[in-house]
This record gives C-alpha cells, structure tokens and sequence, in this order.
C-alpha cells in the first residue's frame, strides 16, 4: 500500500509529499521545493529509504531543493515532460524573486511524455502529462490507492494560472476533464498547494471543472 506525509514547504507553502510503499519502505519525495532540512528530518522519522523524487512541473517552489536531495543520496530525478525544461533552467531566478533562498535549477534524470509506470517498492504510480499550468506539468496516480499528486493542475474549489509563459487555460480544462475524471470520483488527490480533495467532489462543486461548467 502506498502511505504518504505532505509537508508544505517555502514562503509559497507548497505541498510537498512524502511516499512510501508500506510493504519494502522504499520512499520518494514528490516535489521538494525547498526545505530541505526539514524534508530530509522528516523522511528520517518515518524511517523510509529514499530511492527517487518526482517533479510534476518545473515552477520553483515544486523542483527548487530536487538538486540538493539528489546530489546528497544520490537518487534520480523523474519528470516533468521536456516542455519545462526553460522553467527548470530558470528556477534560481525565480526564486531570487519569490524569497526561496537556497533553490537550484533542476536537471532531471529522466524526462516524462505521459503513460509510464513508475515502481516505488511494490506500489505502481501511472504518469499522466496534464499540460495547461505550464507546457510539461505531470500528474503521477496510484489507482490501487486511489491516491493522485497533481502539482498545480487542480485544487480543492479551483484550477492551476495559465497566465504564466506557455499556460494554456483549454489545455488544463482538457488534462483535468481527460485525463483526470476517467480514474474515477473516489481519487483522493493533493493539490500543489491547500488542502486535499476528490475528483468526485470537484466534479460536483469546483466552479471551474465541475460537470455542470465543462459538460
């Protein structure tokens, strides 16, 4: 079964989440944004093994402490998809900007186009490419779970901005509508940031992708 722990990290409260699969202890950090140190206590806590870390989009406070984590046990980078390679080369610009003291552009070991399985210990998470927030943005799900990390694309009563460079808001309404709803209204899934939620109860009150609204 796969167990996870959000902690939110830098001034953005970013909802960085800690996976692991109950069964072997492997784990992986789904977006470390920042803060390393207290990622890093945390993970040491629950007593997992890290073995990789998965970025769903290259913004800042999503990949900006990615560099230093994997430098450190060295463990791989998963994701995004190419298309937010620009975002990931510019993070410690960005950063200079939102107050992220110590975040690293980001290089991933492997890029994401959407359709792989990735394995953490016996726990199988589905990559979906969910372009619109940013051109590259990633979702993993773990169906058997019912668990999903969706980054920026959605939230609990609303969706990702599109105003950022190469945001494309029919894009998001598509990933959310297309590849989100078909695995199904009992997906639990945390957002980027703010609390957690479900596909169904988006689908009933989110005034932006409820079924009412995109039909």
């Amino acid at each position: 079964m796969l167990k996870g722990q959000v902690i939110p990290v830098t001034a953005l409260k970013q909802n960085c989440s800690i996976i692991w699969c109950d069964q072997t202890m492997e784990g992986a950090l789904v977006d470390p944004g920042g803060d390393v140190d207290v990622l890093l206590r945390a993970v040491a806590k629950i007593g997992i093994t890290l073995v990789k870390i998965l970025i769903t989009h290259g913004h800042a406070d999503h990949a900006g402490g990615a560099m230093d984590i994997a430098d450190k046990f060295n463990l791989p980078v998963i994701g995004p998809h190419k298309a937010d390679d620009f975002w990931l080369e510019g993070i410690e610009k960005t950063a200079a900007m939102y107050g992220m003291p110590g975040a690293r552009n980001c290089v991933p070991t492997t890029w994401l186009c959407g359709g792989e399985t990735i394995m953490l210990g016996e726990s199988e998470l589905q990559v979906e490419h969910c372009p619109g927030h940013t051109p590259g943005h990633v979702v993993f799900l773990c169906k058997a779970d019912n668990l999903a990390f969706v980054g920026d694309v959605l939230f609990q009563g609303s969706i990702g901005r599109t105003d950022f460079p190469q945001g494309n808001h029919q894009d998001l309404l598509d990933s959310i509508k297309f590849k989100l709803w078909p695995y199904g209204n009992d997906m639990t899934f945390v957002p980027g940031h703010g609390a957690l939620s479900t596909f169904g109860v988006e689908r009933q009150t989110n005034p932006h992708v409820a079924d009412a609204i995109l039909g």
